[in-house]
């Protein structure tokens, strides 16, 4: 993967122009490599802004403020030196450029993090966590991933795999001494204290689906029949004027998206084509294909009917493809005379809405976050998110299950042992105590460079 013992030059501010950007240089160099670039022959203070002008090939670049962040105390557990420069890109980048010159080297993407990991500083799901944090677009993503990288859901993985290794040693105690018939515990009560385990992991995974959602956004499709008023909706759950609306029905041809925040969920609303059955268009046609190809694939389905006109064929068909799958009603102009009454629909739950009055908006956001999720993620905040931590922590309650039917049977230690050994591995996995070189490459390489 990376070499952790030179020193590395990065810029750690989002690409772009802005007030200040900042260079980040870490490794045992550190400290010479930016007094290279500014000339400095007195010490850098320990965490003190030092005023500074950065120089290379004999002309002053930028006037800087150098921060000094000496190891274990930094943020890769190594010296560090950050130069808070003015942040045009093509300054930042000639810092960048002067401190290769001076012996750094440029970072690999997570580099800074992984050094971080490597040197004890934070743990695995804590430097994804930070990867999460960057990546984060809505508040409660953001306030999940702070949750993980101040370590909660590390210590609750150390609690299990601390129930797990106080088990696992009165097992081999056992076994240490056959001769002398020592049992530190008896296979039913090992069962037992395996199922406790197996109900702590189970709490932990309960948390799995709602993170998920929270962590990746859900795809909503809006479907119903030409004219319905979809393109409407989607423009006031949007929040802009994203689909052309007209009164001319077959407006929207092609899939239309536009990702939003509802409750704190990233969802991504597709706007389709209208049904009509007796469309002759090609084009129209292929749309409203797409649009069929688009609801097989959606978390949820937001069903658009026309309150001002007659339910038709179109709509009945719809509604009934709809049916088995996770769905959200909405009965749009609302603020018109009806044309039908909810009964019509065969007493569906169904939410009255108007896109031009904005009537009822507010609960079609809370239908759709409770079709999404069956819990409220704003009070109930997910431990887990990531499905590299779901994946390891199932297979290791599949090991427990294993180990807690072979201690009902009275199986010897040894083979009850071995299932336990395996959770654990996954449990170690998880926090990246025990982590192939292959999988911290790929959790890595998805950084950005400077972090």
């Amino acid at each position: 993967m990376f070499s952790p013992d030179d020193t590395i030059v990065a810029i750690a501010t989002p690409a772009g122009r802005g007030g200040i950007g900042v260079v980040r240089i870490s490794g045992r160099d550190a400290v010479r490599v930016a007094s290279r670039l500014t000339g400095r022959a007195a010490p850098l203070v320990p965490r003190y802004a030092t005023l500074s002008r950065i120089c290379a090939a004999g002309r002053v670049l930028d006037q800087v403020i150098l921060t000094f962040f000496p190891g274990p105390h930094s943020y890769t557990a190594e010296d560090v030196v950050e130069i808070s420069a003015h942040g045009s890109p093509v300054l930042l980048n000639g810092i960048v450029s002067a401190a290769s010159e001076a012996g750094a080297r440029i970072a690999e993407p997570g580099e800074f993090t992984f050094r971080a990991f490597l040197r004890g500083r934070i743990d695995l799901v804590q430097a994804e966590a930070v990867g999460d944090l960057v990546d984060s677009v809505t508040p409660l993503q953001a306030r999940a991933a702070f949750d993980q990288l101040e370590g909660t859901l590390t210590a609750e993985i150390r609690d299990i795999d601390a129930a797990l290794f106080e088990l696992v040693a009165r097992l081999e105690a056992s076994l240490d001494f056959p001769e002398e018939g020592y049992h530190f515990v008896d296979p039913r009560s090992a069962a037992d204290e395996i199922t406790r385990i197996i109900r702590m992991l189970d709490a932990l995974l309960a948390t799995a689906g709602r993170g998920r959602l929270l962590r990746d956004g859900m795809q909503v499709v809006i479907a119903g029949r030409s004219n319905a008023g979809k393109s409407s909706l989607f423009n006031c759950l949007a929040g802009a004027g994203r689909a052309i609306v007209t009164e001319q029905p077959g407006t929207t041809r092609d899939l239309l998206t536009e990702t939003v925040e509802i409750a704190g969920i990233p969802v991504t609303l597709v706007d389709t084509a209208g049904l009509n059955t007796a469309a002759v268009d090609p084009v129209e046609v292929e749309g409203m294909a797409r649009a069929v190809a688009a609801r097989v694939v959606a978390a949820v389905v937001l069903v658009v009917l026309d309150r001002s006109r007659r339910l038709t064929e179109d709509d009945a068909r719809l509604l009934r493809e709809t049916a088995g799958r996770p769905r959200v009603i909405a009965v749009n102009k609302s603020d018109q005379d009806p044309a039908w009454d909810t009964a019509s629909i065969g007493g569906v739950a169904a939410i009255e809405v108007s896109a031009r009055t904005h009537k009822g908006l507010d609960t079609l956001r809370e239908a759709l976050v409770g079709a999404l999720t069956s819990r409220d993620p704003a009070r109930d905040l997910p431990a887990i998110t990531n499905l590299r931590h779901v994946t390891l922590l199932e297979s290791a309650r599949a090991a427990l299950e294993r180990a807690a039917s072979a201690a009902h049977a009275q199986t010897p230690e040894e083979f009850v042992l071995a299932d336990m050994h395996e959770a654990r591995s996954r449990l170690e996995e998880v926090t990246g105590a025990r982590t192939p070189d292959d999988v911290l490459a790929e959790i890595f390489s998805r950084f950005c460079i400077g972090k």
